[in-house]
């Protein structure tokens, strides 16, 4: 997939929006808890670019939602390993299901260190 959407600061460009405005202050958070937080803003932010004001429709059996699945080793952390899709229901909040399983696959290859920022307490 050739998207023009490569990082977080190109996900705001393409909605219009400030980079330095729209990630959330954290700092009241634990600190253990910051990284997360503002990882799962960015990739809020990086799915509405991919998906080009696609919504998931939840009341829609027939539509397909698409997310990156991972996997878990000691060897390699979290590792992209192909995407789930689900027609009414859900293992993933919606704000990261993505319209087709090529973006889900692209944004779980090219944002990896963010879902592993988001996912994993460290």
């Amino acid at each position: 997939m050739d998207s023009k959407i490569k990082t977080f600061e190109d996900a705001c460009k393409a909605l219009n929006m400030d980079p330095e405005q729209v990630l959330p202050v954290v700092s009241a958070m634990p600190e253990k808890h910051q990284k997360a937080i503002v990882s799962h803003a960015k990739l809020v932010i990086i799915a509405e670019a991919l998906n080009e004001g696609w919504q998931p429709d939840w009341t829609d059996d027939d539509q397909w939602k698409y997310y990156p699945w991972f996997r878990m080793d000691s060897g390699s952390g979290l590792a992209y390993v192909g995407y789930g899709s689900r027609c009414s229901t859900s293992l993933v909040g919606s704000r990261l299901c993505f319209k087709t399983s090529e973006l889900a696959e692209y944004a779980g290859n090219q944002f990896k260190e963010l879902y592993e920022d988001y996912f994993l307490l460290r």
